[in-house]
């Protein structure tokens, strides 16, 4: 027999390891609704509250809840709970990776729907710099905890962030600067979250689920306006991969967006610019169980071009593709396989061709348009536009003795914009 040693990790520098493994504030509450949703909660409730050095954020949702058991399992770094096909879980760190990505102190509230067990969780920086030591503790008794812990009913649980170095300077935690900076979280999570929990929200394909942040219910974000008339579905293709045990179903779906003067409105159109604006916008919409995972661009199969920015694809798998995949840790980016992108590129070709052409045709009949306006926006009522106004602003100078300020301002326009100066026979 072999002799073994124990080599077991340093719980301080792993733990503070780990904080930089590439979370957003964004994605790492996005990370805490995929718990919350895995755990049939219906109703997800998000506070952010500034209060100085005593800030907080908060996400409670009003799922099965844990048993005491399941809660100090849940703070195991690679938990050994196993994941369902379609679970939105995947690797046993979310929790404790995107917590600790944002703060320092993670508690973790939570009633059990089986029992009615109560019970309680924390996982603290400090105290594990201070002890080296794999440890969770029993939160504080204070008036938060008791408030929170009188929420729980009937079941359901609450995630707790305090002590947010990652989010407040640590110097002036209470300035001004510091209120205003974390008063802009909510709106850039909102427009997060609605993006990436779309189908949820609007329940397409699944059970509709309410997100709300500081009261404020989410409204979906759809990346391909399919309630605008003019969204056309180019093209629907399903393709299987091949894995080590079985195989799987890819589901890839190519629309072109009608353009801006198709919209139903201007406050639509600039709606569906989404977050990056439209050019970044264009291309892949990746969905693992539904959840939005990566969007924008085309992963190496053509570049982005203003022409097709009216192009995006939706693309469907599910967990038992996700080593094919390789999705990452903070669930935010994964890898197409190659032989999926010599698949795709047929669809994606037609699919950009198309919005090539509708946004080429709605160029131009934008420029004719506006030609047309400006042929007809100077022209007196019983004159012809264009050149016959330019001579009479010609013989008006000359009667009224100011044709030299006249060839002026000829030549000058001439100078600035000679299209009118043109049409004006100057």
């Amino acid at each position: 027999m072999r002799k073994t040693v124990s080599v077991t990790p340093s719980a301080r520098r792993l733990t503070n390891s780990l904080r930089d493994i590439g979370y957003s504030f964004e994605s790492a509450i996005a990370d805490l609704v995929d718990n919350s949703i895995a755990a049939g909660g219906s109703h997800i409730k998000i506070q952010i509250v500034f209060s100085g050095e005593n800030s907080y954020v908060m996400i409670s949702d009003n799922g099965d809840g844990m048993s005491p058991e399941d809660l100090n399992e849940a703070f195991r770094f690679g938990s050994q709970r196993t994941y369902q096909t379609g679970e939105l879980g995947r690797y046993g760190l979310g929790l404790k990776t995107a917590s600790l990505s944002q703060c320092r102190r993670l508690t973790v509230f939570t009633r059990d729907k089986r029992t009615g067990t109560r019970s309680a969780n924390c996982l603290d920086l400090d105290f594990i710099n201070e002890t080296d030591n794999w440890l969770v503790t029993e939160p504080e008794t204070d008036d938060r905890s008791k408030t929170v812990l009188d929420r729980l009913s009937p079941h359901g649980t609450v995630v707790l962030w305090d002590n947010l170095d990652r989010l407040l300077p640590s110097n002036n935690p209470s300035s001004p600067w510091a209120k205003r900076k974390f008063e802009t979280l909510g709106s850039r999570l909102g427009t997060h979250l609605s993006t990436v929990f779309h189908r949820f929200l609007s329940g397409e394909g699944v059970s509709p689920i309410i997100i709300s942040i500081n009261g404020v219910d989410l409204k979906p974000w759809d990346p391909f306006v399919r309630a605008e008339p003019k969204t056309e579905l180019v093209t629907t293709d399903k393709f299987e991969l091949d894995t080590r045990n079985s195989s799987g179903q890819v589901v890839v779906k190519s629309y072109c967006l009608p353009s801006r003067s198709q919209f139903t409105s201007q406050e639509a159109f600039d709606a569906a610019a989404g977050i990056r604006k439209w050019n970044r916008q264009q291309g892949l919409y990746i969905y693992r169980a539904n959840r939005l995972v990566q969007w924008g661009g085309w992963d190496s199969i053509r570049t982005l071009d203003e022409h097709t920015k009216l192009a995006r694809v939706s693309l469907d798998f599910n967990t038992d593709l996700d080593d094919e995949f390789n999705i990452n840790v903070a669930k935010m980016r994964v890898t197409l396989p190659s032989s999926l992108k010599k698949l795709m590129s047929r669809s994606i070709g037609d699919v950009c061709a198309r919005a090539d052409s509708r946004y080429r045709k709605d160029k131009n009949s934008r420029g004719s348009e506006q030609q047309a306006s400006l042929d007809t926006a100077t022209a007196p009522e019983g004159y012809a536009p264009g050149a016959e106004v330019g001579l009479a602003l010609k013989s008006a100078a000359a009667r009224s003795g100011n044709f030299s300020a006249f060839k002026k301002i000829a030549e000058l326009l001439k100078q600035e914009d000679p299209k009118l100066a043109k049409l004006l026979g100057l």
